[in-house]
């Protein structure tokens, strides 16, 4: 028997792909088990629901205790926080290896630039095919406090057996084959790991589908921000106009920032009243072709034949679902490496359009958080829903690729069996 052990990040999106990695495993090789650890980082109430819900028999899961060297969960604490669970983590995969008949552990972790931040440099990067503006890197490399970090985490990729990344080779297949020049660990591409149940956990008859089976098919714009993406008050006014100038159906995710004092890792909450942030009287004139909701459950409503378009942040998960579905992207990021995926749908893969590829919410140094105005708002979605065929058309043949990827023979299908043949034949022989 083979153990693994997996530390997520304690966020829904991050956390549900690895698990679903997990279960993809074990359920391909009847000597792999597998423990989760879950870190102490202001827990997603979503999180401890999954778990609950999960049955897999040779998947477990152990809560790690509250370090005490932990500081407070500012963002500036992240990164620190993060490195204060290293001796947590340790003893909890001693104990397993001591009470485990396992003979093989490993882990799974997920753990100047700042100077050109406003200039249009475009670099060369081995990864992409076009030249990248400056504008698109991460925040955590423009900001000078964060960019000696992420290096710091660079440097310890390096020291890693192999790499897996939820991608699939006929998505990036260029990205793929630079960073298989044995200047990094291999590189297992096994995507798309995506969380696909929980489209049969939405009941048909629920307010959001019924909804949507009364409209006619690829007439919705679906807007939704990831667990991390939400507005300010102005913000949100600009988004409402633009939608009502649209005169496009729509279905809007519409989430309260959480409370700041809880922390980078903190939880949106639905508005009780969401009106009092809207332009007045857009809800009565909306009536009958919009629709505001809060929380959202995207894979189903991608997954339903009314929705012809996507206004994402470009997280990655989203990005996978939307292919999945065969549904193009309006793309406006907001942080993180959203600004890199947006180029690569938009410029690379022709499957995106665009409203606004270098917009980000976080602030670096003394800037302000831009407002992205309802016109620029309103051209991407009449872009993406009236002139945009190349990009409709290119996202169903990649439907088509990704589904492949995984069934037997495919590429990612083939990538995880050799994983799996890598650990085994790691483990060390009986004598």
């Amino acid at each position: 028997m083979a153990e693994l052990v997996f530390i997520p990040m304690p966020r829904m999106g991050h956390f549900a792909s690895m698990v679903e990695l997990a279960r993809l495993l074990v359920d391909l090789h009847s000597e792999l088990s597998i423990t989760v650890l879950i870190l102490k980082l202001n827990p997603d109430a979503q999180v401890a629901a999954y778990i609950h819900s999960l049955t897999a028999t040779r998947i477990k899961f152990i809560h790690l205790p509250q370090p005490q060297t932990q500081k407070d969960i500012s963002f500036s604490n992240h990164i620190s926080n993060l490195q204060a669970h290293a001796p947590l983590v340790k003893d909890a995969t001693n104990n397993i290896l001591h009470h485990s008949s396992s003979r093989f552990i490993g882990m799974s972790k997920m753990f100047n630039i700042v100077e050109l931040k406003d200039s249009d440099t475009e670099f060369t990067i081995p990864s992409y095919i076009n030249p990248v503006s400056s504008k698109l890197f991460p925040t955590i490399l423009l900001n000078p406090e964060s960019n000696s970090m992420a290096t710091t985490l660079v440097r310890w990729l390096r020291k890693a057996k192999g790499i897996m990344i939820n991608t699939f080779w006929e998505l990036e297949s260029h990205a793929i084959s630079s960073l298989s020049n044995g200047s990094v660990p291999p590189v297992y591409p096994v995507g798309p790991i995506l969380d696909l149940e929980r489209k049969s956990e939405v009941h048909q008859n629920s307010d959001i589908m019924k909804w949507l089976d009364e409209q006619p098919p690829s007439s919705v714009v679906f807007l939704c921000f990831g667990s991390g993406g939400n507005f300010n008050e102005d913000q949100v006014k600009e988004i409402a106009s633009a939608l009502e100038q649209s005169g496009h159906r729509f279905l809007w995710s519409l989430r309260q920032p959480p409370d700041p004092f809880k922390g980078p890792m903190a939880s949106q909450t639905d508005y009780d009243d969401a009106s009092e942030i809207l332009p007045e009287g857009v809800l009565d004139r909306t009536h009958g072709i919009g629709k505001i909701i809060g929380w959202a459950p995207q894979v189903a409503i991608l997954g339903h034949p009314a929705i012809g378009g996507f206004v994402s942040h470009c997280g990655w998960n989203s990005i996978l679902e939307s292919i999945w579905f065969g549904v193009p992207i309006a793309t406006w990021p907001l942080y993180a490496e959203q600004q890199l995926n947006a180029f690569k749908l938009v410029t690379e893969l022709g499957i995106a359009v665009e409203i606004k590829m270098d917009y980000r919410i976080e602030v670096i140094g003394n800037g302000e958080v831009e407002i992205l105005r309802a016109e620029t708002i309103e051209k991407g979605i009449r872009c993406m829903m009236d002139k945009g065929r190349d990009a409709r058309k290119r996202v169903k043949e990649m439907s088509e690729k990704i589904r492949r990827a995984l069934m037997d023979g495919g590429s990612s299908h083939s990538t995880i069996r050799d994983f799996i043949n890598d650990v085994m034949g790691s483990m060390p022989k009986k004598n």
